[in-house]
This record gives structure tokens, sequence and C-alpha cells, in this order.
């Protein structure tokens, strides 16, 4: 009998069974944090764009959760000041997949999938994974936390991007309103793309931590958020980029303070 939703929503609230290391893309030639189970030939891997600002050690927590359940996330440090370039930054996210899927990481005993590859991001990272999404065709699927508008404009990227998505917005969030950012790109999603909305979220809610960028970004951190993200975006890429498809009956269901909303209004 296959699992309710709040029987694999529950399991997905604990870390999962690999042992989780962390690394320095540095040293492979990119600014930035790889995270890894201990072992495994083949992995997925989902590379990761931080928000306007932010350092990525602001979603550690998302990075060993998806690691202990046995991905690879590389997290790019890079374009982290006011004037970023949003398509500097998806060539670097498509770059960390070079080198998650070129490099034999840890002691030569993870490897990863070339066609097992996900893109995630939050803010403007959000923005920048969909438009490196639009250009790479071993992207299997998409997940962004309060997406940006980015330039090169995502909502216009997502209408080339034909795998999956999954998009989370903050009903709070005055920085990117998702009617017009996170929604916008849902709508335009040129494959399947799911939209949840957590209403009481703002635009840092997804973030972790402290850090001097709160002086300018209107928001706070919220651990219900950083929950229901770490577990929405496990379930969608152990679907969608792992293969396990007995997880899909908690992506099909709504969640307490995150339903699925309707976008069809916005399509032309």
């Amino acid at each position: 009998m296959a699992a309710k939703p709040k029987e694999l929503y529950a399991e997905l609230t604990h870390r999962g069974p690999h042992q989780v290391l962390r690394g320095d893309l540095a040293l492979v030639g990119l600014p930035g944090l790889v995270y890894t189970p201990r072992s495994g030939l083949g992995l997925p891997a989902v590379a990761f764009g931080h928000g306007w600002l932010q350092p990525a050690d602001r979603y550690l927590g998302l990075y060993r959760h998806l690691a202990s359940w046995g991905f690879v996330v590389a997290a790019p440090g890079t374009q982290r000041g006011p004037l970023a370039s949003s398509r500097l930054f998806a060539a670097d996210l498509r770059t960390a997949l070079d080198v998650c899927t070129g490099v034999r990481l840890g002691d030569g005993a993870i490897s990863v999938s070339s066609s097992r590859l996900g893109l995630a991001g939050h803010s403007t990272g959000g923005g920048a994974a969909v438009l490196a999404a639009a250009d790479d065709s071993r992207v299997g699927g998409v997940a962004t936390m309060a997406a940006s508008q980015t330039k090169p404009f995502a909502s216009d990227a997502a209408a080339r991007c034909s795998m999956p998505a999954l998009h989370l917005a903050g009903g709070q969030d005055i920085v990117a309103p998702p009617v017009g950012h996170s929604r916008l790109i849902a709508a335009n999603w040129g494959g399947v793309a799911q939209y949840r909305v957590l209403p009481k979220v703002d635009h840092m809610g997804f973030a972790e931590g402290r850090h001097w960028s709160s002086l300018l970004i209107p928001g706070s951190v919220n651990s219900g958020a950083q929950r229901v993200a770490r577990i929405l975006m496990t379930a969608f890429f152990l679907v969608h980029i792992a293969g396990e498809d007995r997880f899909r009956p908690l992506l099909e269901a709504d969640v307490k303070g995150a339903a699925i909303a309707d976008t069809s209004e916005l399509v032309a």
C-alpha cells in the first residue's frame, strides 16, 4: 500500500540515511560550498543559487537535508554584490553542475550522474536558476523559493523550460511580490509547474541565521518556512531527479501552510 502524504511528510522531516560531508568548491576553481553523502556513485546533484547579497551559508540546513537524502549540493558563492549579474550567476550554476559531473568528490568515492541534475535557488538565485535551466538540457527539475525577476527576465526564460518545477512563494513578500515574480514565472513555465504559497512568510523567511543585509532587505527568518521548504524540495528532487516515485503523493497533496495555488488566470 502506498504511503499517505502525511506519512511521507513526517518521514522527510527527519534527516535521510546518509552521513553528510562538507567541502569547498574553491578547491576546483569556483568559490562556494559543496555538501555530499559520505559515498555513492552516480548520485543526483542540485546546484543552488543564493539570494541577493546573501552568502551561500545562509541555507546550510537545506544543503545538509538534501545531502542526507542522497544528493550532492553545490552552492556557488559568486555574484554577491549589489550589482550582481543574474546572467553570470546562471552561468556559475551551470559550471557548478559541470564540476559535480566532471570531478570525483570526496576521496574519489562520490560521483554524479549527468542525467540526474537539478537547479534551485532563493530570491535572485531562484531567478538565476530559471535562466540556467532554460539553457541547459541536462536539467531534470527546478525548485525555487521566493524567486525574483532577473535581467534577462526569468519569467521569459521560464517559457523555454520543459522540465518539472516547484515554486514556493511567501504571501507577505514585499521585496518580490509573488504575482509579478514567482507566480508569473510559474504561470509561464513551459513544462509542468507547481506553485505553492506560504501565506505568513516574507522574502527572507527561507534564509537561515543573521546577516547584515537585513538592514536593507525587509523580512525575517522563519523556521517553519525553512522546514516546509526542505521537505517539499527534497520530495520534489527525490521524485524528479532521483526517481523515487513513492514520494509523489506528497507532491500532489496540499500541505498545511503551503497549499497548491492556481496560476491559470495569468496564462494568456
